[in-house]
């Protein structure tokens, strides 16, 4: 069971959780970043691999048995937050488009750099399986 928790005279978040309570199996997705399953990058562009990247964690979420509705925190690391500010619409698009409407607690932080020099996003998610 999964419920968001929203404190009753806060403004409500666009795209993300305050808060989530929830019960059951958990599921830990290790950072994923925007290269393909073979490990290649098909881009440079930080959108399209945003989008690889959330379906690399789609992919290990129903590995494990889940979904996007599962997830409970997701913690982004990009290498430029004013890249990330500027295309927020687009990937707040294909965020959609990859994980529906699951709104997830969420953090963001810029990061000087990522393991693989061509990462321009790391993700890591955890889900919570009902029991």
């Amino acid at each position: 069971m999964i419920t968001r928790i929203q404190p009753p005279d806060w403004a409500e978040p666009k795209g993300y959780a305050n808060g989530i309570l929830a019960r059951g199996t958990l599921l830990f997705v290790g950072g994923q970043i925007g290269w393909n399953a073979a490990q290649q990058f098909e881009s440079d562009d930080f959108v399209a691999q945003t989008r690889q990247t959330l379906q690399n964690i789609a992919a290990v979420l129903r590995a494990g048995g889940a979904g996007p509705e599962n997830m409970v925190r997701m913690t982004w690391y990009v290498v430029d937050r004013l890249e990330y500010a500027a295309r927020l619409k687009e990937v707040g698009g294909v965020y959609r488009e990859v994980m529906g409407k699951n709104f997830p607690a969420m953090t963001c932080v810029q990061v000087a750099g990522l393991v693989e020099a061509r990462a321009r996003v790391e993700i890591e998610v955890t889900a919570v399986l009902p029991d």
